[in-house]
């Protein structure tokens, strides 16, 4: 028997099966959780300029950011309700305590960076939150960033105001 033979019997037998040899490699193999010493576990969040330091424990629900509490550095409520989304999707409000140190851009792009490393933090934590943070988005960084201007325009894409005389 040739080897084409062969290996075609070989492709008809896995098939007959099912492919039960693909379906055990494709299961996810949960990963064991990233914790410190401390009972911390740590992750870098980034948005537009912005990028977030973000350590997480078990405690009572206190989000600490550049060492003044939530509501003091994002006084806007939307803002804050970024911090939480991650929380409130893996239903753990109030179970972690958060502290974050963030540098670069402005509010909105720091909250949105807080909010990217909660969620990477989180499925450190805690492995078994990955599938949930990432079917609503919380682990992919959001790539939009401002584009740039160019020469002969006076922003990015606004022209200069034309004359004709």
């Amino acid at each position: 028997m040739s080897e084409e033979a062969r290996s075609l019997e070989d492709l008809k037998d896995v098939m007959k099966d099912g492919g039960s040899d693909v379906a055990v490699a494709d299961e996810a193999i949960p990963t064991e959780p990233q914790i410190d010493e401390h009972g911390r576990s740590y992750a870098t969040g980034k948005r537009k300029n912005a990028v977030a330091r973000v350590w997480i424990k078990r405690g009572s629900g206190k989000i600490t950011v550049n060492g003044q509490e939530q509501e003091k550095y994002f006084a806007r409520p939307v803002l804050r309700m970024l911090l939480q989304q991650p929380l409130e999707t893996a239903e753990r409000v109030n179970e972690f305590d958060i502290v974050a140190t963030v540098k670069g851009g402005g509010l909105s792009g720091q909250a949105g960076a807080v909010r990217h490393g909660i969620s990477k933090a989180l499925t450190l934590f805690e492995p078994g939150l990955r599938g949930v943070l990432k079917a609503n988005g919380f682990l992919t960084r959001d790539s939009r960033v401002v584009e740039r201007k160019k020469y002969g325009r006076a922003k990015a894409r606004r022209s200069f105001q034309f004359s004709k005389r």
